[in-house]
């Protein structure tokens, strides 16, 4: 990893743990930013980790401090891939990497028309979207309209049916992307709208997230570079 990556991976990591901040702020949930890492001290909400590192090398006992590993399901991001907490009775859940596309890169065109979700009903329709039928749409809730960094990203058809969609996660050096999805195409029909949004409302900040396996692959094809490893870690 060169410094700049590194530097980049640093951004795309305290980015990240802003997001799961503000989805557990959602939730009436509690976290708190350390030296080292983010940590709730009680389970997330659902695909959510109970803590994230925030730097190179952070202290494997400290960190588990901070969450409750008592209650199952427990899980940790390991942004710079260096911790081992296999000690602490986790195990790598997946590997992925962090993904970067410049600020200045150019934004490919999209068919579906932009709308960042501003009411809880419009919320709904989007996560419901989201959920594909999974049972899991209460996820989003109407709090996050109220975090100024948050952007609920929907792409409508002609018809006005949510076709496409994700979240930016506005910080002061990058924009974080996540829960990218589309109803048809999977995310090679996402990202154009996604990065088009990007452009109109982010038009200074380099673009960040994380993926792995054919989400990898799609985001590659639509600009963004590799810059580092991560591990999500499962506790029990």
């Amino acid at each position: 990893m060169t410094t700049q990556q590194q530097l980049l991976v640093g951004h795309a990591a305290r980015n990240n743990a802003e997001w799961c901040a503000a989805m557990c702020r959602s939730h009436d949930m509690a976290g708190e930013f350390g030296p080292q890492s983010w940590a709730a001290p009680s389970r997330t909400p659902l695909y959510y980790p109970d803590a994230v590192t925030l730097v190179p090398g952070a202290d494997p006992a400290a960190l588990v401090e901070r969450i409750d590993t008592g209650a199952p399901g427990a899980t940790v991001k390991d942004s710079f891939g260096d911790v081992d907490l296999s000690g602490a009775g986790f195990q790598v859940l997946f590997e992925a990497q962090w993904i970067h596309r410049p600020a200045h890169a150019p934004a490919p065109s999209s068919d579906l028309a932009l709308d960042v979700v501003d009411d809880p009903g419009s919320l709904h329709d989007w996560a419901l979207a989201w959920d594909a039928g999974g049972g899991n749409a209460d996820l989003f809730r109407p709090g996050l309209l109220d975090d100024p960094a948050t952007y609920v990203l929907a792409g409508r058809s002609a018809d006005g049916r949510i076709a496409a969609g994700a979240v930016a996660s506005r910080s002061d050096q990058v924009v974080g992307i996540s829960n990218v999805f589309a109803l048809d195409g999977g995310p090679d029909a996402a990202w154009p709208l996604v990065l088009g949004a990007v452009h109109e409302l982010f038009p200074t900040l380099p673009t960040v997230g994380y993926e792995h396996g054919e989400d990898m692959a799609a985001a590659v094809r639509h600009g963004f570079e590799p810059i580092g490893a991560l591990r999500i870690w499962l506790h029990g």
